[in-house]
């Protein structure tokens, strides 16, 4: 897949995509199917696929002290979206769209810029500044500018799949609420950075990743599967992840901590995608280490069982 952060000089190879248009935040059945709909025409007419999206999130953009909602970086949904067959993905910088109106956004980054062919967006889709364009506006502009556009009716039986959704169920605890809306179980993904290093004096190191300007899910333990894309250690494993404050410590900021079932090796600055599979319990506080060790043992051998479960 190849990705582009600007709409200007796009090559002519990259050009006459049918592309959806949307945030994707979560990349969930919802966006699949208005992705589905951009692939058939594609393959119709022998085009690219694409998406058009923006960062950072228009929502970030308005409201920058609002509490992080975000279901996952661009990094992440680049990286879906990959996974999903898209071939040029256009990651638009929002503060360069946010003032256009209505009409430059078709004339100028559409058209002229991208030069797409098909466009596919949501029913309740809006753009330009004001939020005053709409499908019709788009359907009533785009046979003059040379692309047509096919409008993606909400998905779900009695409630819309949607991001809200998702994170309404991430909170209470839910993942495979979560991962029925998403086609795909929830991940966090990033680079392994420094902790205190604590875990390894309890006999359960553990890889650390940030949490930063994402959704937070119910705090607790979790089954996970772990995903190392490349190096010596590439692969699944299996794993059991704290999702917390580590009250134990008095520590405030929130983290990911996973320990990686039967894994050895430096892990530091490594790039994974952890997926939350079960939440085991909340986080809570012992009356010392033994007793902590104890849980962990615990939690680790509760895990092994419900994912040792998805292997069968």
């Amino acid at each position: 897949m190849r990705i582009f952060r600007d709409h200007k000089a796009i090559p002519d190879n990259a050009r006459g995509a049918c592309s959806a248009i949307g945030n994707f935040d979560g990349v969930h059945l919802g966006h699949q199917h208005v992705l589905d709909l951009a692939r058939g025409p594609a393959r119709e007419r022998g085009r690219p696929l694409g998406i058009v999206t923006f960062t950072p999130h228009p929502r970030e953009f308005f409201a920058p002290d609002a509490p992080a909602f975000r279901l996952m970086s661009p990094e992440a949904r680049a990286n879906r979206l990959a996974k999903l067959g898209v071939d040029l993905l256009f990651d638009l910088p929002f503060p360069q769209i946010a003032p256009m109106t209505a009409e430059t956004f078709m004339k100028d980054v559409l058209a002229d810029g991208l030069g797409l062919s098909h466009v596919v967006v949501g029913a309740n889709f809006r753009f330009g500044k004001g939020r005053a364009g709409t499908v019709r506006t788009l359907q009533d502009a785009g046979a003059d500018l040379g692309f047509d556009v096919t409008a993606a009716e909400l998905m779900g039986a009695d409630a819309p799949v949607s991001s809200t959704a998702i994170r309404a169920a991430l909170s209470r605890g839910e993942p495979g609420a979560a991962a029925a809306m998403l086609g795909h179980w929830h991940r966090i993904e990033g680079p392994v950075v420094h902790g205190e290093k604590r875990g390894r004096t309890l006999g359960y190191p553990t890889a650390n990743m940030s949490l930063d300007g994402l959704h937070l899910p119910r705090l607790g333990v979790y089954a996970v599967l772990v995903d190392i894309a490349d190096g010596v250690h590439a692969g699944t494993y299996h794993g059991v992840a704290s999702l917390g404050v580590r009250p134990m410590f008095g520590v405030n900021t929130p983290n990911l901590e996973t320990f990686v079932f039967d894994f050895s090796g430096d892990l530091y600055g490594t790039h994974l995608s952890v997926a939350l599979v079960e939440f085991l319990r909340p986080e809570l506080t012992f009356d010392g280490l033994d007793a902590l060790i104890g849980q962990m043992d615990g939690d680790s051998a509760q895990a092994r069982h419900i994912l040792a479960a998805l292997d069968g």
